[in-house]
């Protein structure tokens, strides 16, 4: 049968034989799955009155422990965006009641944003949910499939740089 990425690398081979294409196998299944999940993701969160962003910055948040607060520029790196959007974000949130900024004591040029008592009971309502969502997602591999794959993805991932949340 095969994927669309089988039928890209065939062509690739007719057109191009002199060319080993092995890497587009990974790296083309990788964006692909990426794109795919994305798509799942959106319509989930959606389906919960929540973009995807939203989900992530509330999840750093919570997953930071008590008392659910990490500066702008955390979570601006945790997020990998720009100061801005990290601002647009943070004003966004608020607007819904899910975060409150808070002044940094510690430091007088930064602001602390914190969870609301409803943007937590919003992730931790919404976490479990989400869990399962993704373990739709993945239910064709079987567990081992899962740790290889796991175990696989981790290598490459380390290999590249990507070993914290920031």
């Amino acid at each position: 049968m095969g994927d669309a990425v089988d039928l890209i690398m065939t062509q690739w081979l007719r057109e191009r034989p002199d060319v080993d294409t092995w890497p587009m196998g990974i790296v083309g299944r990788v964006s692909r799955l990426a794109r795919l999940l994305d798509r799942e993701l959106k319509e989930f969160f959606a389906a919960h009155g929540l973009e995807r962003w939203e989900f992530d910055v509330l999840a750093t948040l919570r997953r930071s422990g008590p008392p659910y607060e990490l500066t702008a520029g955390a979570l601006n790196r945790a997020a990998m965006v720009t100061s801005g959007a990290i601002t647009n974000r943070i004003d966004r949130l608020a607007a819904k009641g899910l975060v409150e900024r808070m002044p940094d004591e510690g430091d007088r040029r930064s602001i602390r944003v914190r969870l609301t008592e409803h943007g937590l009971a919003t992730i931790d309502g919404l976490v479990a949910p989400h869990v399962a969502n993704e373990a739709r997602l993945l239910a064709t591999l079987s567990p081992e499939e899962r740790d290889q794959l796991a175990g696989l993805m981790r290598g490459l991932l380390e290999s590249l740089g990507d070993t914290t949340p920031e």
